[in-house]
């Protein structure tokens, strides 16, 4: 098995992505608008995906935030609020704000469940500062650490209970970043001292089954690499200081952050102790680069991802979609 999760080019699959992800075996698959068209196109996919793989926990991602961030949209599917709805309701009834994300979040997983989709994007566990770009204010559960970290809780155990592995993003940190990552790489000047705050949700959700990196230079750790490609941000901060042991995957390598060729990029994150490179575009030609490079799992990984999609299989998928929206809107009014 290649460590690697590839994205796809359109609704359905070309012959040769059929060939190439069959001789390939990727770790898993990511999905986006381009590949979202409604729930039977969708689930026709996500089962194609699945017998080609021989596994029937084959990690199938998404973004699926709510707001700004969403693939399935309406009206083919009910539309979610972002990060900043909980936010605003922690201020006022911080119990209440726990309660709606975890309704929002197992609402969010029985859509995905239901088409096959076994791992979300989420949570966003980012903490902004003054200045923050917006890719990341438009999405961040509030500006306090333990906020945060206990909205994010909830995020996990509502995806659980709907069937659906979360994943932590963007360890070890995105709130300081000035610009978006997707189009420059963020160089965050604060110390290391001042840099804990940004480690605290991560060290409080350390137990998360798996989690992304961020494409930002951290001057106080590593003023040569952005944290996907650095080996001491991933082993010293990342590994030992955040004490994260589930699987670790790179953000999308294709963001102009990052520089060099595909294969490279991809070589770079796996040397530096990612678990899983994240390849989002399905463009033929890279991810044949990539493939190039990328080897075979490793052991430690391997155990990481079985651990991960083990929770989907132990779930217990319950819930009513139309119960938990209603008692989400009812938090969030209040």
């Amino acid at each position: 098995m290649q460590p690697v999760i590839y994205g796809l080019s359109g609704l359905t699959l070309t012959a040769d992505e059929r060939a190439f992800f069959t001789d390939a075996d990727p770790l898993g698959y990511i999905l986006f608008g381009r590949n979202v068209q409604d729930r039977v196109q969708l689930r026709a996919l996500t089962d194609e995906l699945r017998a080609l793989s021989g596994r029937d926990e084959l990690p199938i991602l998404i973004d699926q935030e709510g707001g700004p961030v969403a693939r399935m949209r309406p009206p083919e599917w009910p539309g979610f609020p972002a990060g900043p709805a909980f936010a605003a309701l922690w201020q006022i009834a911080p119990i209440s704000a726990i309660e709606a994300a975890r309704c929002n979040a197992h609402a969010i997983a029985l859509t995905l469940a239901e088409v096959g989709i076994t791992v979300d994007c989420m949570p966003l566990l980012d903490v902004p500062v003054p200045g923050a770009t917006a890719a990341i204010t438009s999405r961040t559960y509030g500006e306090e650490p333990m906020q945060v970290a206990a909205i994010g809780r909830a995020v996990l155990d509502g995806l659980a209970r709907g069937g659906v592995v979360g994943v932590v993003k963007h360890m070890p940190g995105h709130g300081r970043a000035s610009v978006d990552s997707h189009y420059e790489l963020p160089r965050v000047t604060a110390s290391d001292a001042e840099l804990q705050i940004d480690l605290e949700p991560f060290r409080s959700l350390a137990d998360a089954p798996m989690a992304m990196t961020c494409h930002c230079v951290f001057d106080a750790w590593d003023s040569a690499r952005p944290a996907t490609l650095s080996p001491i941000v991933i082993e010293d901060v990342i590994r030992r200081r955040i004490g994260f042991d589930g699987l670790l995957m790179t953000d999308d390598i294709d963001m102009k952050a990052l520089t060099g060729s595909a294969g490279d990029k991809a070589a770079g994150a796996l040397a530096a102790g990612c678990d899983v490179v994240l390849d989002c575009w399905g463009r033929m030609d890279e991810m044949i680069d990539i493939a190039g490079q990328a080897g075979t799992i490793s052991a430690a990984a391997s155990d990481r991802l079985d651990r991960a999609m083990a929770l989907r299989k132990a779930a217990m998928i319950e819930g009513d979609l139309a119960e938990l929206i209603a008692k989400r809107d009812a938090l969030l009014v209040d």
